[in-house]
């Protein structure tokens, strides 16, 4: 089986050329103000000038407005678009007005959490199976929180998807033969505080991943 992976939240060129050179196959960029992974699109544009054509840029929103979505995928020369906290009307609607592959995030606790991604059929492309924050968090995700992944034995998703939420070097294999993923998302787990990755890190776990 093989696995890939992303890097999310990434905002610096050292950071985002670890992951390339780790063998990432997509790297993740955060359009989110309360976010301390946010990227400008300034920013985005001149991290976009860094990725080859190989490696696939998603941008990260979160419930986001049609414009900013419009200039993040301009700005970030997005292959993908990542939702977080968006209804599958709306995450439908940014699929059609984008034209690009989407990503819907599924925050999960519960096994009804994961009843959740039928509703995507038809509006996203693939499903992100994240970790749910606490209640009252502001962040969606990022927070290093993991879900118990005995959730997804003997579930059928009813689109292609990813394993996000609390990954890191020291887990990662073991997610995976758990849930049989074969696209993982990391974020705080390569970072040395919040926002802040760390190119070790990177490497570490992009060399876990292709050990798998």
């Amino acid at each position: 089986m093989h696995v890939t992976a992303k890097i999310c939240g990434l905002s610096t060129p050292a950071t985002l050329d670890a992951a390339i050179a780790g063998g990432a196959s997509h790297v993740g960029f955060v359009f989110f103000a309360p976010s301390p992974r946010d990227v400008s699109f300034d920013q985005a544009m001149m991290l976009a000038e860094r990725v080859p054509d190989h490696v696939g840029a998603v941008g990260v929103f979160v419930d986001p407005d049609d414009e900013t979505v419009a200039r993040a995928v301009q700005a970030g020369r997005l292959r993908a678009i990542q939702l977080h906290r968006t209804a599958p009307e709306k995450v439908a609607h940014l699929r059609t007005l984008t034209r690009m592959e989407t990503w819907a995030a599924i925050a999960v606790k519960t096994r009804a959490d994961l009843d959740l991604a039928r509703d995507y059929t038809g509006a996203a492309d693939r499903l992100l199976f994240d970790a749910k924050t606490p209640t009252g968090a502001a962040l969606p995700g990022g927070m290093g929180v993991r879900f118990d992944w005995s959730l997804l034995d003997g579930f059928r998703s009813p689109l292609p998807w990813a394993l996000s939420g609390g990954l890191d070097a020291a887990n990662v294999a073991q997610a995976v033969a758990r849930t049989g993923a074969t696209l993982v998302d990391t974020s705080s787990g390569v970072e040395e505080a919040p926002g802040v990755k760390s190119v070790d890190k990177i490497a570490a776990f992009l060399q876990a991943v292709r050990r798998l």
